[in-house]
């Protein structure tokens, strides 16, 4: 029986980056990935992801972003290639709204440069923003971009290779369990290994190897668009920054046009759909297609073509919508990673530290008591304030 240091279950974006930051330090590493070195079964798929500095989630996210962005900065060291593509960012919708008075509560109190456009000015600096009304206000900053979503992943797969990590993929963990001597066994259906510490990043799988979290991380189904722009000279990076927006409609976020034809954008929580990841099928059709494009339609005309793609993946939701990152009360030598609700991916650099950080030294220096498990149990406070959707 093969004996590590840490085991990590999982080897999407969180847990490619835990394998990582684990080698680095010297660990003996073993990942386990039930499917493909890249797939389009889970969460970490579609190209590109948004990262933006001025949070309105929470202000406490934002000293952690600022750690994320000097992490992928560092891998792009690594890998020799540019991951982060800087665009700006703009967060808002109504002036009294939950996202605009969020973000900028962030970047105030956190002294973030940023600057307030209202719709006509949003409009004028960037044509494609054709459809918003004058209620609209948004926070821009210059920081915000997007991330290329399979090329980290293969970033921190290569290093953590490189740094001797033993990664295997397509073989699914079956158990686990804590044993006497204080760690893990793992129970494939190759193979059983023995660990000291065992850190679980399996997204919507991780209430299937973790009992407690059936009712907090709970899967949803999302569908993201493409759509080939009628004038895709305004939908360039350089003109289109990333954004997240609410409307009447709801939330939505998207992107410029990034390595395919097609200007890019979700609808947060879509038709808020529960789905099974162990069902395979993660078609996209005309309803999910027919509410999509209304929205381009109607706030970005210019960039309502044709229909390039449409591809649907996992949001996996804590109650609040806050992440849950955590060691067991049970089994101290397990961590967690979960429930990223659909805004996590921009974390993954330095989720892979704090992970690293628990499976080593049993605590982090980072602050993540906004993700503890505590804040679930009968009569606990809570977070200061969940995340707020139209």
């Amino acid at each position: 029986m093969e004996r590590y240091d840490a085991i990590v279950i999982g080897l999407g974006g969180m847990g490619s980056a835990s394998a990582f930051h684990l080698a680095r330090r010297g660990q003996r590493v073993l990942g386990l990935e039930q499917f493909d070195l890249l797939h389009e079964l889970g969460s970490s798929h579609g190209l590109t992801r948004i990262i933006r500095l001025a949070y309105h989630e929470h202000p406490s996210y934002v000293p952690l972003l600022r750690r994320a962005y000097e992490l992928w900065h560092g891998l792009e060291a690594v890998a020799g290639e540019p991951l982060l593509i800087t665009t700006g960012s703009l967060e808002g919708g109504p002036e009294d709204g939950p996202t605009f008075r969020g973000a900028l509560e962030a970047a105030r109190l956190h002294d973030i440069p940023h600057e307030v456009l209202d719709a006509g000015e949003m409009r004028r600096r960037y044509p494609a923003y054709a459809g918003f009304d004058a209620s609209t206000r948004v926070v821009f900053q210059a920081d915000g971009g997007f991330l290329l979503a399979e090329r980290t992943i293969l970033a921190h797969v290569n290093g953590a290779l490189a740094a001797g990590a033993d990664l295997r993929f397509r073989e699914g963990v079956r158990s686990w369990e804590a044993v006497p001597d204080g760690g893990v066994r793992v129970t494939t259906a190759r193979a059983t290994y023995d660990a000291d510490r065992l850190v679980i990043c399996a997204g919507p799988w991780a209430r299937q190897l973790l009992p407690s979290l059936v009712e907090l991380a709970v899967p949803e189904r999302q569908v993201l668009a493409w759509l080939q722009p009628r004038r895709p000279e305004l939908f360039e990076p350089a003109r289109f920054p990333v954004f997240l927006v609410d409307v009447e409609e709801g939330s939505y976020y998207g992107f410029p046009v990034h390595d395919v034809p097609g200007f890019k954008f979700g609808w947060y929580h879509h038709f808020r759909e529960p789905i099974d990841p162990d069902d395979p099928d993660r078609s996209a059709g005309p309803d999910d297609e027919a509410a999509l494009r209304a929205f381009a339609e109607r706030y970005f005309p210019d960039g309502a073509g044709p229909t390039v793609m449409l591809k649907a993946c996992i949001f996996t939701n804590s109650p609040d919508e806050h992440f849950i990152i955590d060691t067991l009360a049970d089994a101290p030598q397990v961590s967690v990673a979960a429930g990223f609700s659909g805004h996590g991916y921009k974390f993954c650099s330095v989720i892979g530290e704090i992970m690293a950080d628990l499976a080593v030294d049993g605590s982090t220096r980072h602050d993540i008591s906004l993700f503890s498990l505590d804040r679930f149990r009968p009569g606990a406070d809570g977070p200061l304030r969940p995340v707020a959707r139209p």
